[in-house]
């Protein structure tokens, strides 16, 4: 029996945050996966954190963790700018890494740890969890397979309570594009990505970017600042397969109890469609199918029984798991991240330009 995945955890706090609801519940309930080792910003915050979290053993910080023969995986998900000096430590000793998206804050840092990843000869794993839904594959499949004919028109919509009119202390980084971590960059990523794991790529990309909420309240800064980077997106294409139209809109501020996600897809013998939303986004969440209106009953495997936050994230763990094992490339990495960041950052400057189009959109896997 091969043995488990030990993975090494930074970022989960007993607080808050993604790591907390996502990660940690992901890595006890994926079979093969252990938790070996979490970090803390010292050592008696780490040990603390790895009692509450039941894992083997803290760390004060990366460096330690990347060190130590008993791990074997080191999994990313602390704030953006903090990427790439945390994955190239793991990446030097070795270390397997999965990283959240965005990879890095721009083009530049994810070809760099896309490029360093190459050199270890190490799995890296781009957080892009939703291509890796078992209802979102199954569209895939359904499309390719030509179960739906010829695709005529495929919408998406994604609606997140984040960039609304009102942030906490904690995430006014956020407001600072320089930073990496924006609405085009996270939520607009997730959503492209998705897209194009269903439909393949997409050409003759004409982009909006707006700010609906100009002004923004620090609600526990007790202060006031204005939004620089976009809180909303809608971008038109042609599908390179067929010449299909594709729409995708990204909708920031939305409230809890409204931030749905939609993609359907109508074909010329037949249409799907893919619902869910979850505040932090589609990708936090699961999915429901329906094919020509009948609800479709997709097999989640190692993600059944999980929290609706650590589903897609099992999936990311499991697909790794039997990467590392099989040598095999199935899970999104590096490379990957480097496509799709590209890809973001055309439509992005096309946006803010008010350049009419970009050519030609990036081809995935």
């Amino acid at each position: 029996m091969p043995k488990p995945l030990r993975v090494g955890l930074v970022g989960a706090s007993p607080e808050r945050g993604w790591a907390q609801i996502s990660h940690v519940p992901a890595i006890h309930g994926v079979n093969g996966v252990e938790l070996a080792g979490v970090t803390g910003s010292t050592q008696a915050k780490a040990d603390a954190a790895a009692d509450v979290f039941g894992a083997k053993r803290g760390f004060a910080d990366v460096l330690s963790m990347a060190q130590h023969p008993d791990i074997d995986l080191i999994t990313i998900a602390v704030r953006v700018p903090a990427h790439r000096e945390l994955v190239e430590q793991a990446l030097a000793h070795g270390k397997h890494v999965y990283c959240e998206w965005p990879l890095g804050r721009n083009v530049a840092e994810a070809e760099a740890l896309a490029k360093a990843a190459d050199e270890a000869g190490v799995h890296a794993a781009i957080g892009l969890q939703a291509r890796l839904n078992p209802a979102l594959a199954r569209a895939r499949a359904l499309v390719s397979s030509g179960a739906l004919g010829r695709v005529l028109s495929a919408r998406v919509y994604s609606g997140t309570v984040a960039f609304g009119p009102e942030i906490g202390e904690a995430d006014s980084y956020l407001e600072d594009a320089a930073s990496g971590a924006t609405l085009a960059t996270i939520h607009g990523g997730h959503a492209l990505d998705a897209a194009i794991a269903v439909l393949g790529p997409f050409v003759d990309i004409a982009c909006l970017a707006t700010i609906q909420h100009p002004h923004i309240t620090v609600t526990d800064g007790g202060r006031s600042i204005q939004r620089q980077s976009s809180d909303h997106l809608l971008s038109i294409a042609r599908l390179a397969a067929g010449g299909g139209a594709l729409s995708i809109e990204v909708d920031g501020g939305r409230p809890a109890d409204d931030t749905h996600f939609r993609f359907e897809v109508t074909g010329e013998g037949g249409g799907l469609a893919l619902r869910g939303g979850a505040i932090r986004g589609f990708q936090s969440g699961r999915l429901a199918l329906s094919l020509n209106g009948r609800d479709q009953v997709v097999d989640e495997s190692e993600a059944t029984g999980m929290p609706d936050a650590a589903a897609n994230v099992a999936s990311v763990y499991a697909a790794l798991r039997d990467d590392i094992q099989n040598n095999t490339r199935v899970t999104p990495d590096f490379d990957h991240a480097v496509g799709l960041s590209r890809l973001v950052a055309a439509m992005t400057e096309a946006a803010d330009t008010g350049r009419s189009s970009v050519q030609s959109g990036w081809p995935g896997r």
